[in-house]
């Protein structure tokens, strides 16, 4: 099933005020980007132990967790070599005001928690393609060679919900305005907390 590309999944782009304060946080920036990174492999792990008899669905999940351990490995690579000192960073509001959203009962909670990932993802790609041209070496090398991969799940993602919809008589449509919705709200409003997928800095 076709859906739609990053660009027409989200409503706004990422603000001005956003994209300096991540070139002025570079360090912020990808350390919590190593942690996006492994709750996204986190994401589809668990995905595939609460669908697991979905077989087509753990295949493709196995492949996008194995591929998001990989690009943590880049970023930690990357993380070493420019001096940094890892550090826990506690979690931004994006991800888990997103899954508010997300329904308790099946089978809209698969269809949900498919839509959620595809918007995290579509961010993301979108972020790494503005980034790239702006934020200077060795950062824009990676975000670069990222911004493809992260379509891809992307993609992944909307078209597993697609499928998961179809097969229980769900109209993924409304879902997906749902979720477009608040997450516009959450790029575009003041947020406290600077994070890869956080708001306009409250400062900005």
């Amino acid at each position: 099933m076709s859906v739609a590309p990053a660009g027409e999944l989200l409503r706004v782009p990422t603000p001005q005020a956003w994209l300096e304060a991540a070139c002025a946080q570079r360090e912020t920036l990808l350390i919590d980007h190593a942690n996006c990174e492994k709750k996204a492999a986190s994401t589809a792990l668990s995905l595939m132990f609460a669908y697991a008899e979905d077989l087509e669905l753990a295949g493709s999940l196995s492949r996008l967790a194995r591929e998001e351990l990989r690009h943590y490995e880049q970023v930690a690579r990357l993380i070493g070599q420019m001096g940094l000192v890892p550090r826990r960073l506690g979690p931004g509001r994006y991800a888990e005001r997103l899954r508010r959203l997300v329904a308790r009962q099946e089978p809209q909670r698969e269809v949900d928690l498919l839509v959620a990932g595809a918007f995290i993802e579509a961010r993301s790609c979108e972020r790494f393609a503005a980034l790239a041209p702006r934020i200077g070496a060795p950062l824009d090398a990676l975000f670069g060679g990222l911004h493809e991969a992260e379509s891809r799940h992307r993609r992944l993602y909307l078209d597993l919900a697609a499928r998961a919809a179809a097969r229980n008589g769900i109209a993924l449509g409304p879902r997906i305005d749902a979720f477009a919705e608040l997450e516009a709200e959450l790029i575009v409003s003041s947020d406290e907390t600077f994070r890869f997928h956080s708001g306009v800095p409250a400062a900005a």
